[in-house]
């Protein structure tokens, strides 16, 4: 019954955008810190976007920084990632993880990646010509 779903990745033109959709399943949202991570092959998974369960704060790191927000929809159980301007080097599978704790800092979750309560089975995003 507990379970995140993923939804909303595609092949898109470097440049182009899309809109990721992790949704909650037999849990509520608030009660959980949110990160999405997301790994190419031969490479460590990468966090690139988290944020608080109050959802007053997130992390991107740099490589994303500008081009990626990520948002909570409480009324539809659900975390979205908004990804512009995008570049072949953001090609992956993108994960949705959430981790109840009563205290994370955005960038802890994003940077150290602490063992997550739940991980979604991915989304494919290729950015590509």
């Amino acid at each position: 019954q507990l379970q995140l779903v993923e939804s909303g990745g595609g092949l898109v033109q470097p440049g182009g955008s899309l809109r990721l959709v992790c949704a909650l399943s037999g849990f509520t949202l608030d009660n959980y810190n949110i990160g999405w991570f997301r790994q190419a092959p031969g490479q460590e998974r990468e966090g690139v976007s988290c944020i608080s369960r109050s959802g007053g704060t997130a992390y991107y790191p740099e490589s994303v920084k500008g081009r990626f927000t990520i948002s909570r929809d409480y009324a539809n159980n659900t975390v979205v990632l908004q990804m512009n301007s995008l570049k072949p080097e953001d090609t992956g599978v993108y994960y949705c993880a959430a981790l109840k704790s009563q205290i994370l800092i955005p960038r802890v979750m994003c940077t150290v990646k602490p063992r997550m309560d739940y991980w979604g089975e991915g989304t494919l995003v290729t950015v590509s010509s």
